[in-house]
């Protein structure tokens, strides 16, 4: 479903991914974990097409469709999520607003109508209620005032909306409490299908107590240095990333 193959990241004339190879298929969750400045961020805002991170060399497909070759909307309506670290603060636009507009973005790029205005708030009422995001959340500024955890549950209420073919979860866990930390990983496990690959970008082991990776791979200095099954992240957190650091 989502490969990537020998990709090199450049940010400010610094190569920051060097030689990068990673593969999703449909219906698994993989989990990259590595220690600060290894790259994880630069991979999942180079993947999305953010401005300033410039893709050297190498591949990224997403179902066959090559991600590489088009604009960030158009990775999105090729069914690419990406949930950021820190969501960027929207002040005028309501939050009910936002999704309303990227919903029916979605739809119009596979050739739907809009969503009709009744049918949409019955959906946003469900997805929020499952993730004990207050109706007036909603109608508040995008993001403003709102705490680390309202945030994340927020992306994750966009997850479940638009529900993508590919997701990457960059540091999903930053700011969240434990109760928090549940409800978004439960809405993340929720989305787990078949049809769909998920990305979690890590620091710490807890995250993956609850949101168990098929796949773990370590991350260091721009590349994938090891792979393996869940208990690879548990190593991690026992032993730390020297020997990986120094592999690198």
């Amino acid at each position: 479903m989502f490969d990537v193959r020998d990709l090199h990241v450049a940010v400010g004339g610094a190569e920051i991914i060097k030689g990068l190879t990673l593969s999703v298929p449909a219906g698994e969750t993989h989990a990259i974990m590595g220690p600060n400045g290894s790259g994880k961020s630069t991979l999942a805002y180079a993947l999305s097409g953010r401005d300033g991170y410039e893709v050297t060399s190498g591949v990224a497909t997403l179902g066959g469709a090559d991600l590489l070759a088009l604009e960030p909307e158009a990775r999105a309506a090729a069914g690419l999520f990406l949930s950021f670290q820190y969501p960027v603060e929207i002040p005028g636009l309501s939050a009910i607003a936002f999704l309303k507009a990227a919903l029916n973005a979605q739809r119009k790029a596979h050739g739907f109508e809009p969503m009709p205005a009744p049918e949409l708030l019955k959906l946003l009422r469900a997805k929020a209620e499952t993730l004990k995001i207050d109706q007036e959340m909603l109608k508040r500024p995008l993001n403003v005032g709102f705490s680390g955890g309202e945030k994340k549950r927020f992306e994750a209420l966009q997850l479940a909306v638009l529900e993508p073919k590919f997701a990457i979860l960059d540091e999903t866990d930053s700011g969240l409490d434990i109760d928090a930390l549940k409800i978004v990983a439960a809405s993340v496990n929720a989305a787990r299908a078949p049809d769909r690959g998920l990305l979690v970008i890590t620091h710490y082991q807890r995250l993956l107590d609850y949101i168990k990776p098929d796949r773990v791979h370590v991350l260091a200095k721009g590349r994938i240095i090891a792979s393996g099954g869940p208990e690879l992240a548990l190593e991690l957190e026992r032993e730390g990333y020297d020997k990986y650091l120094r592999a690198a």
